[in-house]
């Protein structure tokens, strides 16, 4: 039997249903999932929670750091050209 693979908004959208105050009796047997299942789900969601507010800070710091890696192999190419340059006149 072919194994499911359900996609992250809906695990979160079904673990908001069960902390909303659903029962998980109820919830597993809609969506078809064990109640194991769903405290796995609802124990990862909790403890990864705080992620939700370091996003956009993240973001920033990749956006600034891949600046600075093209800024630094801009510089790398240019100095490789000088080189090649005073290479070619010796």
């Amino acid at each position: 039997m072919k194994r499911r693979q359900w996609d992250s908004k809906t695990k979160a959208k079904i673990v908001l249903e069960g902390l909303s105050g659903k029962p998980v009796s109820e919830l597993c047997s809609q969506y078809q999932i064990s109640q194991n299942q769903y405290y796995q789900w609802r124990d990862k969601f909790l403890v990864e929670a705080h992620r939700a507010f370091e996003v956009k800070e993240k973001v920033g710091e990749v956006a600034r750091l891949k600046a600075k890696a093209q800024k630094l192999q801009q510089i790398i190419g240019a100095l490789t050209v000088e080189l090649k340059k005073s290479e070619d006149e010796l």
